[in-house]
């Protein structure tokens, strides 16, 4: 993959992501950027974009828990999983929209849990 698609790739996700959940950061580490949706915390991530030889990956740290038909998401560990992006059209033929906002709903109501595990929402 040259850099040009590496590039329009992973401008194509920000703006993807920016559009589902502009409160979102994306922080350099790992040598990519890990998406953080925690305003006050480096530390807790949903996922990241990293670019390698032949795709950009795009991670989910929850990964295991997205309903998946397509098949698309790869990878067998316990936790995460990614898809491998090596042209601009797979952002949309592989569900990354729907990834995304599967991942941010279940991060957000996580977070919700954190904050008042009895179920409370003080409204």
């Amino acid at each position: 993959m040259d850099a040009l698609t590496s590039d329009i790739i992973t401008f194509a996700l920000n703006a993807l992501v920016a559009d589902i959940a502009q409160q979102v950061r994306f922080v350099p580490k790992y040598g990519g950027e890990v998406m953080c949706l925690e305003p006050s915390s480096d530390t807790r991530f949903v996922g990241g974009m990293f670019t390698y030889k032949d795709h950009v990956s795009l991670e989910f740290s929850q990964g295991n828990s997205l309903l998946d038909p397509g098949s698309h998401l790869e990878g067998k560990g316990k936790l995460r999983r990614h898809l491998k992006l090596h042209l601009l059209e797979d952002i949309e033929r592989k569900s990354t929209k729907n990834f995304l906002a599967q991942t941010l709903l279940l991060t957000a109501v996580q977070q919700q849990h954190r904050r008042h595990p009895s179920g409370e929402n003080p409204a």
